[in-house]
């Protein structure tokens, strides 16, 4: 599978050639200043929750791409108030079937207030199962022990976990979750968009491969085969 990484959580993986595009933040986003909406193809849309630096994009990129939403009901009920029809509601504990690939839903330990104030239901994690292989994005979270049930429903290739701290986990808890999970490949995403969550990314590497496992900290822009 590929891995694309359009800044701070936004981030694209190509599924039995369906493009599955996670929590679109890029035109607020100043360091990915070189990344255009409009360049941009997804047949889904995975939506964990409903911050604007999540989903900021949401609404412009569905509707210019046609993609699925998929999404808590909260954010699917307000996606269709913007116009936006094609969206598929879940939520935790959920799956379904959605052809070239099955997701089910996890718990996110965070919060998901939308833009407007409304409320944006549960935020979530993804697992998802794919004929070539199985990936879990945390979403936006901190370290829970909900992450030991993982490896129950799923063997992975790699996860997408935040490391930025402030706001969710940091590197060295995103290690324990990587643990937890029983995934030694990882990506990190969430960390170095604003000044709360800037990380040293030599520190954080070396933290990862020092336990046997590897962080990937994509440079935005650029695709690597996971």
């Amino acid at each position: 599978m590929t891995f694309t990484y359009y800044g701070h959580s936004c981030f694209a993986v190509e599924v039995n050639g369906k493009s599955l595009l996670f929590d679109p933040f890029i035109t607020p986003n100043e360091l990915a200043r070189n990344i255009r909406i409009a360049d941009i193809n997804a047949d889904y849309i995975l939506q964990s929750h409903g911050h604007i630096d999540h989903i900021a994009d949401c609404v412009a990129l569905a509707q210019n791409t046609g993609a699925k939403v998929i999404c808590s009901w909260e954010i699917h009920e307000w996606l269709n108030k913007k116009g936006v029809s094609n969206s598929h509601p879940m939520n935790t504990g959920g799956k379904w079937d959605f052809g070239d690939f099955v997701v089910k839903c996890v718990v996110a330990q965070h919060s998901s207030g939308l833009p407007d104030g409304s409320y944006g239901g549960n935020p979530l994690g993804f697992i998802v199962y794919t004929k070539d292989g199985n990936f879990y994005y945390s979403g936006d979270t901190a370290l829970t022990l909900d992450m030991q049930l993982i490896p129950k429903w799923a063997k992975l290739n790699f996860a997408i976990l935040p490391i930025g701290d402030n706001f969710t986990m940091d590197y060295n808890d995103a290690l324990t979750a990587a643990e937890m999970i029983k995934c030694s490949q990882v990506v990190g995403v969430h960390y170095d968009t604003f000044g709360f969550i800037k990380i040293d990314h030599e520190k954080a590497k070396k933290a990862f491969a020092d336990a046997g496992r590897q962080l990937h900290l994509v440079e935005i822009g650029k695709t690597i085969t996971l």
